[in-house]
Order: structure tokens, then C-alpha cells, then sequence
């Protein structure tokens, strides 16, 4: 399954756009990466970020940043925490876990079952 990315956390800033120069429409975005598979979720230690112009509805990427976006951008990225790491196991993983330990201790009985005969 594809991995996603949710969002942790959104801030408006107030630099001007290098796109449409309009200087209330930036938004950073920064995002923490989930995995979610047929066994668990995952919340992993990935993270990504993006600065949006919600005035022009464009993509500003970093090469066009200008030097003030830059210091807005360092100092969100300091104050941004990331949630913790996690892993979550579906329904299907708990079974597939009881069924294993299942076999194995059938298995086991079994073998000392036949070591006394």
C-alpha cells in the first residue's frame, strides 16, 4: 500500500508570494509520513514540507524561496515536533500471531507426546 503523508501541522505566513506577490496567502504545511498495510499502521519518523500560495493555488518551491521565506521556514521547522513514532497491528496481525503460537505449541505437544511412547 501506498504510503501517506498527514498533516501535523499548517502555519500562515506573511511573506510575500514569489508567484502572484500577494502577501496573505502563504501557507507551510509540514507532514509526517503513515504507512498503513493489510497487518499494521505506522506512524513513522519521515517528515516533508511544502509552502503553498492559497491566493494563485500554487506550489511555491524552494528555489524560488526568497531569503525572508528561508528564515520563516527555519524557524517553523525548529518549532515543528513531530509526533512520536508508532505501530498499531490490525485485526489480521493479532490472528495471524495467535494461530502461529497455536501451531507452535501443538507442535511442541506433540513432540513430547511421541518422546514418551
Amino acid at each position: 500500500m501506498d504510503p501517506k503523508f498527514i498533516t501535523i501541522k499548517e502555519v500562515a505566513i506573511n511573506n510575500n508570494c514569489p508567484e502572484c506577490y500577494s502577501a496573505n496567502g502563504l501557507h507551510f504545511t509540514f507532514k509526517q509520513k503513515f504507512v498503513e498495510t493489510t497487518f499494521y499502521k505506522s506512524l513513522t519518523t519521515a517528515t516533508a514540507h511544502e509552502l503553498f500560495c492559497k491566493t494563485c493555488n500554487n506550489i511555491i518551491y524552494p528555489v524560488t524561496w526568497t531569503d525572508d521565506i528561508d528564515r520563516v521556514f527555519e524557524y517553523h521547522q525548529r518549532a515543528f515536533k513531530p509526533k512520536k513514532p508508532s505501530v498499531k497491528l490490525k485485526k489480521i496481525a493479532w490472528i495471524a500471531i495467535g494461530l502461529l503460537l497455536g501451531i507452535i505449541a501443538v507442535a511442541i505437544v506433540a513432540t513430547v507426546v511421541f518422546m514418551q511412547l
